[in-house]
Order: structure tokens, then C-alpha cells, then sequence
């Protein structure tokens, strides 16, 4: 009888863990035996491009074994590089020629836009992938689930943000790492912020959800404000003033989500959209900065907490976490699973449902996790509570 093929594929933005995650699930299937591994290039766009009318589509697809995978979890990125491709809502000229003959198959959403399933599947078919291993946040999930529930495609996920915000889990692939690059690079930081007795001010990734300034927070007692409650404009100047004038050292720190706001204030947003409708956000902590120079004299440093805490090598934490999800999916398509996303829920690991894309990000349960008078984590009752204080 012929083996069984699982194709894999990371979506979305790259995080620390992504690797470990592809050579655990070869390393499991191709050790239990019966199983093929194939690696889809570039995310979602890797099934929506190839032309596989001459054979096996080099630039699209990698067949996965020990050898080429036997080091790659000792690096960050994704061995299988990513895009942020949407395959239900795709226009003719962001597809190549020998897709753009195939429009006629697909459903046109609205005009001009093309919900390119068929194609996906088809692909999928000519690959033989009988299973479907996706790694991703909420927009590659968002179109795992579809692709399972409406297509009947069986699709396993691995849940992978360093926002920490997708549903019916307690942690993300990625977490860990930007948290500890998140907390070194906001106490080295205090001996220049220090050194020129200024107010500093951190913009740190989380557009819908604030976990990632609210956990950098709690480890370095650092002010923060969160995308799921604005703040008060007067009242967090007033305070990080105060802090200045209390700090032997003369300065203060405060962590800003990208998604945060004061009240009243609408963020702005730049650029074209990405295939999932995000523009880009104005940078949160040069405009609160303006700001809180105009009004009070102080002078502010700005640094951005961004795109280098999600480079590099995964921490012990997210490489753990990565390969159990990994043998976990494996295990979860060895038995015939579908439709599942690995997850971490009461503290423990488990699989749920692949969440439901029209719920939007997880976000923060302001009661137990957040001071918005102070805009400070909440440090008590935590008795009983699972290791990342929060429940899926």
C-alpha cells in the first residue's frame, strides 16, 4: 500500500520555533513509517501558484526527509519560508498566467475577487496530500479552518504568534522567545534611558491584544498600556512624570502596545492592506511621545520593540513547546484527526477545535491581569492559576 503524504506549511509572520515544529513532524512520520513529507514553499501562496502540469514544482514544494531537515531546528525563521497570502480573496493579477485560466472554477466573492479553493485542492489532490499540517496565527488559521470545515479538506494546526492572541489556547509558538528578548532589551535600555534622565517610551507588537506589553510588564515593573482598554492621556503622562521625579536615577519607562490608544484618540493607519486587510498602524509611541513632550518638557527616547524580537533562535521554552505540538499533530493525523489545533489549555497540553475566524484575536481578561487606573499587571491572586496566568 502506498505511504500516506502530510504536506506542511508556516503562513503569516515568521517566528522563533517554526523549524523545530517541521523537523519533529518529519522526524515523527517518517519514524513511524507509511508517511511522506512534503514542505510547501511561501505559505498559502505555495498552493495557489505552482504549475504542476510539468511534474513536481521544484520552487513550490520541497519533499521533506531527515537529511535536509536534521539541523533546522537549531535556527530561527521558517525553513520553508512564509507569506501572508489569502486564498479567498484573491485578485487576477496577483496570480501568475497559468492560475488566471483556472479563475473560471472559482468562486468570484465579489467583483473582481476570487475565492481560489479549487485550486487549492486540486494542487493538494496532484501532490497526493492526504493531510494537511498548517503553522500559523489567526489569519493562517482563519483559512485553515475554511479549507476544513467548508471544503473537507483535513487540515491539523499549530497555533505560532508572538502576540500570543489566538484563540482556545493559553500560549503561541514564539511567545517565549520575544518576551525574553522583550525584557533584556528594556533593562539594558534603562542605563541610557538613565544616563540622560529621560522618560522612555516602547512600542511593542500586539494589534488586537496586549499580552506581549502586559508579560514584559509583570517580569520588568514597567508601566504599560494595552490595545483592549485606551488610556488616559493626562493621567499616564502625570504618573510617568511622577515616576521620573521619584527614580533615584531620574527616569521612567513605559511599554505601549502598537494596537494601544488614548481615549478619544483613533489610530491612524498608512500603506496598502495586506491580503488580510491590516495597513500598517502609526507608530503609537512617537505620537504619545509628541505628546507627553509638548506638555510637559521632558525629554522622551522612542525605541521600537518589533520586528527583532521575533529574529533569531527560539528560547528552551518555544523549542519544547514547538516540538510537542509538532508529535502531537503527527499523532493527532496518525489517528485520523481533522479540523484540530494543537493548544495549551488550563496549563496542560491538549487539541481544540481550529478556532472559529469570525471570533477575532484572544485578548486580555482585564479583571485578573490588569490595572487600568495604574496601567500595571495585576500581581495578585494567582493561586490556582495556570504557568501563563490566563485561560484559553
Amino acid at each position: 500500500m502506498a505511504n500516506k503524504t502530510i504536506g506542511i506549511l508556516t503562513g503569516g509572520g515568521d517566528v522563533p520555533g517554526l523549524n523545530a515544529v517541521i523537523k519533529s513532524v518529519v522526524y515523527g512520520a517518517l519514524g513511524r513509517g507509511g508517511y511522506d513529507v512534503i514542505g510547501i514553499r511561501r505559505g498559502w501562496a505555495g498552493l495557489v501558484h505552482p504549475n504542476l502540469d510539468n511534474g513536481f514544482d521544484d520552487d513550490h514544494f520541497i519533499r521533506l526527509d531527515r537529511d535536509n531537515t536534521r539541523t533546522i531546528d537549531r535556527t530561527g525563521g521558517t525553513f520553508l519560508h512564509t507569506s501572508r497570502t489569502k486564498p479567498s480573496r484573491m485578485k487576477p493579477d496577483q496570480l501568475p498566467e497559468h492560475v488566471r485560466k483556472k479563475l473560471g472554477a472559482c468562486k468570484e466573492i465579489e467583483p473582481g475577487v476570487f475565492d481560489m479553493a479549487p485550486v487549492v485542492i486540486e494542487n493538494l489532490q496532484r501532490l497526493g496530500v492526504d493531510n494537511l499540517l498548517t503553522i500559523g496565527g489567526d489569519d493562517t488559521l482563519s483559512y485553515s479552518s475554511a479549507l476544513s470545515s467548508e471544503h473537507g479538506f483535513p487540515v491539523v494546526a499549530v497555533p505560532k504568534t508572538m502576540d500570543n492572541d489566538v484563540r482556545n489556547t493559553e500560549y503561541c509558538i514564539g511567545f517565549s522567545t520575544a518576551l525574553t528578548r522583550a525584557v533584556d532589551a528594556v533593562n539594558r535600555l534603562r542605563t541610557t534611558v538613565g544616563s540622560h534622565e529621560r522618560i522612555g517610551v516602547f512600542r511593542i507588537f500586539g494589534r488586537d491584544a496586549g499580552f506581549t506589553a502586559l508579560y514584559t510588564a509583570y517580569v520588568t515593573s514597567v508601566r504599560c498600556c494595552i490595545p483592549e482598554v485606551p488610556f488616559n492621556l493626562e493621567s499616564l503622562i502625570k504618573l510617568l512624570v511622577q515616576d521620573k521625579a521619584d527614580n533615584p536615577s531620574h527616569y521612567s519607562l513605559v511599554i505601549l502596545s502598537e494596537g494601544a490608544t488614548w481615549a478619544g484618540h483613533a489610530i491612524e493607519e498608512y500603506g496598502a492592506a495586506d491580503a488580510y486587510g491590516h495597513k500598517k498602524k502609526v507608530n503609537i509611541a512617537e505620537v504619545f511621545s509628541d505628546e507627553l513632550k509638548e506638555r510637559t518638557g521632558e525629554e522622551t527616547v522612542v525605541y521600537d520593540l518589533t520586528y527583532q524580537l521575533r529574529s533569531g533562535d527560539p528560547d528552551f521554552l518555544d523549542k519544547m513547546i514547538a516540538s510537542t505540538f509538532a508529535t502531537m499533530a503527527f499523532e493527532c493525523i496518525d489517528s485520523g484527526g481533522a479540523g484540530r489545533m494543537m493548544a495549551i489549555q488550563n496549563g496542560c497540553y491538549t487539541d481544540t477545535a481550529i478556532p472559529d475566524p469570525g471570533l477575532g484575536a484572544r485578548t486580555l481578561d482585564l479583571d485578573t491581569m490588569y490595572n487600568a487606573n495604574r496601567y500595571r499587571p495585576n500581581y495578585s491572586n494567582k493561586q490556582g492559576q495556570p504557568i501563563f496566568l490566563t485561560r484559553a
